[in-house]
């Protein structure tokens, strides 16, 4: 098996956890975890150990029954500075679990460092974690501490950036080592499959780069290698190896720095010389590095919190001021300075249609319309980001520099939209070596990592400061604050406009009532005179079928005035209640009828509500039943009569009932006349049918004045 020469062009697809081999300074014996029966070994086994013969052997007789119990109970804490029966030194245990295995590793105990003198030790680290004023001075303090307790010749905080690559943030170094203070690493220099490694296990020790694996025996098949994520002795890449060597480093250890989850950063340790780091001390910078994450969290947390509370500031005033002043977007024109102050930008421009208004070092106007156009059409939130803007081909040479950085709040596609500038930041960038130079292959095609390490600067263009998250959260806020002032304002306008209409309405309604109170009392008085004149024709006239004409005619006319005086005389003037409307009606024709009739009506009426238009036409036909009753039924006299109304579904249903004689031939005079007129008004039909005795008129017609019959 070849362990100097992987076959891979990239490191990226390297199958690190799974090596098939440790470091050999120490040995794993793979048992099964039920069993407690030895699988596969790697490492000196036979010399480190006394065994020789190790295959299907008992954990116990490798290691003695109490080390054994104490592995095989999950529960128990391992013990410390053990020595297997047959072994001639001492070893620190650690143990993996996994998919029914045990990973048992044993590496030579050095000094034990007593708790006394180690306690104190990261005390002292942790209080100057808790003085650091700011990140720089903690990442410094941390370098230290960390030199401190290791004895490296070279430590270094290493910080990933959001493009994968890393920072030398701190670091701490013995006379003669080279300084990578401020130096970029490319993210190739640490691959993705090792940054994963980096957050599953947070410690990685090599005690001398120049070793040769020990490989695992016997050998795993190819379809189920041993997984060593987890391992402290699991060898090591040989690119990453190289690599080392490189920097002419012989030994090496690192710590990871996890927030939320995530890989922020590395404690990175350099030697100069082969050194081991004992079990203890390596748990202590353990350690001290989850206690470094959290000193990094709560203090990213207490900037963020002040950055919101000074950013809430500024929201509460704008939206305040938009509040209480005209126009939304001419209050926006008028506090520039402050939209621009709010988010730390170099300028700010509004744009409402083709109007333009700006503030600050920021694009022309012609540009801020094109940067307009482009974010229209650009889909997604309204909201819109960049410390890198990619639409910088669309601009002038001289909006370049000066937008460099965009934060965009689209409050509507008109365009209505404010954006705030950054301008570009020349950055000169120190890398640790070219990192655009080409991969370095051997001769078999093989990836071998860069041997220089040599200070390689940069200049960057085209950046600008990254928007926070906190700023980019407060734009949001923004973008509904102004959105809820907006549709307040435009709710309050259109309340205005109703109100106005609504007291416009009554002016018109108190009008219209005037002229139809004016209309129905010139109307009552015509009625009134045209029956007078009837009344009189008719004491005037001898002959009995003359006489008797005038005064039908004086009835009917009677009865229109009455139906005009009951609907306009009703408090709506576009609707009247109809059981209520037939019941006043009956009682007036009764009460011209006669004291006979009065007591031989019976009425039932359901609630319907009805056109005033089409309570006429109804009350009229109501009227001319009612007086054919009263002539043909009874010869004359009085007798039962029975009037009702319901509704059905659309349509209203009116009926005349008598006990009479019956109706006799079909009649073709003027009232006849009169109501099929009438009928037809109201699309309706009017049927007769036989009472058992008398007749029995019924009336179906629709409400709605557009309703059809069925």
């Amino acid at each position: 098996m070849n362990f100097q020469s992987p076959d891979l062009t990239s490191c990226d697809r390297e199958p690190i956890h799974i090596p098939g081999s440790i470091q050999p300074h120490g040995v794993m014996l793979v048992c099964n975890a039920a069993s407690g029966r030895i699988a596969h070994v790697a490492g000196d086994v036979e010399g480190k150990l006394g065994i020789t013969e190790w295959a299907g052997a008992q954990l116990a007789d490798l290691l003695g029954a109490d080390v054994a119990a104490s592995i095989m109970n999950p529960g128990e804490l391992l013990p410390r500075s053990i020595r297997p029966p047959l072994a001639t030194e001492a070893f620190d245990v650690s143990v993996a679990r996994q998919e029914g295995e045990l990973l048992i590793e044993l590496e030579p105990a050095g000094p034990t460092q007593e708790l006394s003198t180690l306690l104190p030790r990261l005390e002292a680290a942790v209080q100057a974690f808790d003085s650091a004023r700011d990140l720089t001075a903690l990442a410094r303090a941390a370098a230290q501490e960390f030199r401190r307790l290791t004895g490296y010749d070279r430590v270094m905080v290493y910080r990933f950036l959001d493009d994968a690559a890393g920072r030398v943030i701190a670091e701490a170094s013995g006379p003669g080592a080279d300084s990578f203070l401020n130096h970029h690493f490319p993210a190739s220099d640490i691959p993705v499959q090792a940054r994963a490694l980096y957050v599953q296990n947070l410690v990685r020790v090599i005690p001398q780069v120049d070793y040769v694996p020990a490989p695992l025996r016997p050998a795993r098949p190819p379809e189920n290698p041993l997984d060593m994520s987890d391992c402290v002795l699991r060898s090591v890449s040989p690119v990453h190896l190289q690599y080392l060597r490189n920097m002419g480093v012989a030994a090496s250890a690192s710590f990871s720095i996890v927030i939320d989850g995530a890989l922020w950063g590395l404690i990175a340790c350099h030697n100069f010389s082969p050194l081991q780091i004992p079990l203890d001390v390596r748990s202590g910078c353990r350690a001290l590095a989850v206690s470094l994450a959290r000193q990094i969290k709560a203090r990213n947390n207490t900037d963020i919190y002040r950055e919101r509370v000074r950013l809430r500031t500024f929201e509460d005033r704008i939206v305040e001021i938009l509040s209480r002043e005209g126009a939304i977007d001419v209050a926006l024109s008028k506090h520039l300075r402050e939209v621009q102050k709010m988010l730390d930008a170099d300028g700010v421009a509004v744009i409402r249609g083709s109007a333009v208004v700006r503030e600050g070092a920021c694009p022309g106007d012609e540009d801020v319309r094109i940067l307009a156009d482009w974010l229209v059409r650009k889909e997604g939130d309204p909201i819109f980001a960049t410390h890198e803007l990619e639409a910088r081909s669309l601009l002038s040479s001289e909006a370049v520099p000066l937008s460099a950085g965009l934060l965009a709040m689209k409050l509507s596609s008109e365009p209505w939209i404010v954006m705030w500038f950054r301008a570009e930041i020349l950055e000169e960038i120190n890398w640790a070596g070219n990192p655009h130079k080409a991969a370095n292959l051997d001769s078999d095609g093989n990836l071998r990592p860069r041997a220089s390490f040599e200070a390689w600067s940069e200049t960057i263009r085209g950046k600008a400061r990254r928007w926070s998250l906190p700023e980019i959260e407060a734009a949001e806020r923004l973008s509904v604050a102004i959105r809820s002032v907006w549709q307040t304002r435009q709710i309050r306008d259109l309340n205005k406009e109703l109100v106005a209409l609504l007291e416009q309405k009554d002016t018109l309604l108190k009008q219209r009532e005037f002229l139809l109170g004016e209309v129905n009392h010139r109307v009552q008085n015509s009625l009134a005179l045209v029956a007078s004149f009837l009344s009189l024709q008719s004491r005037e006239t001898e002959e009995p079928s003359t006489r008797a004409a005038l005064e039908e005619a004086r009835r009917r006319i009677s009865a229109v005035s009455l139906v005009h005086r009951r609907l306009y005389g009703a408090n709506s003037i576009r609707t009247v209640e109809g059981a209520r409307y037939l019941d006043e009606l009956l009682d007036d024709l009764l009460a011209a009828s006669g004291e006979e009739w009065k007591q031989q009506v019976t009425r039932d009426f359901d609630p319907v509500l009805l056109p005033n238009d089409r309570a006429i036409s109804l009350g009229l036909i109501v009227t001319e039943l009612f007086i054919n009753a009263q002539k043909y039924a009874y010869g004359g006299a009085a007798g039962p009569l029975h009037v009702a109304m319901k509704e059905s579904g659309s349509r209203v249903i009116v009926s005349v009932g008598d006990h009479g004689a019956g109706r006799g031939t079909t009649r073709t005079g003027f009232g006849s006349r009169m109501l099929d007129v009438l009928v037809s008004q109201l699309a309706g039909t009017l049927k007769y049918s036989d009472n058992h005795p008398g007749t029995l008129a019924t009336l179906t017609a629709p409400i709605d004045p557009m309703g059809t019959g069925s």
